[in-house]
């Protein structure tokens, strides 16, 4: 019997420089029963260059080019490309254990209830240590997410979810996908393997650290997520959705702008504070 197929997506944006040590973990892995979907976002360095070379060096890898669209777009592309029955997104900057695949895809052979498998992971780069994650508590991750991209589920459930959100351009795109895929399950079981099988490279400058340095983008990304999960939330927080970073950083101050009918005001009319903080269920905005 044959083992099953894993699709690793691996979206290429002007990052060529990391890309051979992205491909070469893939290339390391235990588990042989892989494609590795390269998807070249428009980027304007040696991105093809280097993926031709992996696509020659092994044939389970495979290479096209799309117009820029950002990251969501590219992993939508090259899922609905890919053949097989997982999948695992992986940023070409990024790296995977050598066991990761055959750890994880071992772990839903043995459940099929499973809905996502993820491993313990670590920085590198600019800073190498041990990533601390926290424990999955649902109601917790809605407020903060606690799985990276890069975990590994089923490509059906991606085909349920209509896949990643494209109207999240500035980032979460990953978090949002996994609020979508969890929320469809009556009872999601996750796992998180004892191995380090994923490693996050930490740069000066990325799309990550953008995000968190503009609190205009951060509140626009939150609210997207929020106003497409109302319900979710509500049923979980009630009236008023709380994001527990920021009351945690300024608890006084959240106080003093919930008494300020001008805060309500300019947030339901998009005029952004940068607080992470907002109601979420009136009708006229959550509809």
């Amino acid at each position: 019997m044959n083992s099953p197929s894993v699709s690793i997506i691996v979206p290429c944006y002007n990052q060529a420089q990391y890309l051979d040590e992205c491909l070469q973990s893939v290339l390391d892995q235990s588990y042989d029963n892989w494609e590795c979907i390269l998807v070249n976002d428009g980027s304007s360095d040696n991105t093809e260059e280097v993926a031709k070379k992996w696509v020659t060096k092994d044939k389970r890898f495979k290479y096209f080019v799309k117009e820029n669209g950002g990251v969501s777009s590219t992993r939508n592309f090259g899922i609905l490309n890919s053949m097989s029955t997982y999948i695992l997104p992986l940023d070409g900057d990024d790296k995977i254990g050598s066991d990761y695949l055959k750890l994880g895809i071992t772990e839903f052979e043995n459940d099929k209830s499973l809905c996502l498998v993820y491993a313990n992971a670590a920085f590198f780069g600019i800073i190498n240590e041990f990533w601390n994650l926290p424990d999955f508590d649902f109601k917790k991750f809605l407020l903060n997410n606690c799985i990276y991209c890069s975990a590994i589920f089923k490509r059906t459930d991606f085909i349920s979810t209509g896949g990643y959100d494209e109207k999240l351009e500035y980032g979460n795109e990953d978090w949002e996908f996994w609020i979508n895929l969890i929320s469809k399950y009556d009872m999601p079981k996750i796992k998180r393997l004892n191995y380090t099988g994923f490693f996050y490279r930490r740069k000066v400058m990325s799309r990550d650290v953008e995000l968190c340095n503009d609190p205009i983008k951060q509140s626009k990304t939150l609210f997207e997520i929020y106003k497409k999960h109302h319900k979710l939330y509500d049923e979980y927080f009630g009236g008023y959705i709380h994001n527990l970073r920021q009351i945690e950083r300024d608890k006084i101050e959240i106080k003093k702008l919930l008494k300020s009918k001008k805060f309500v005001i300019n947030l339901f009319t998009n005029k952004f504070l940068g607080l992470e903080f907002f109601k979420g269920t009136d009708s006229k905005i959550l509809k």
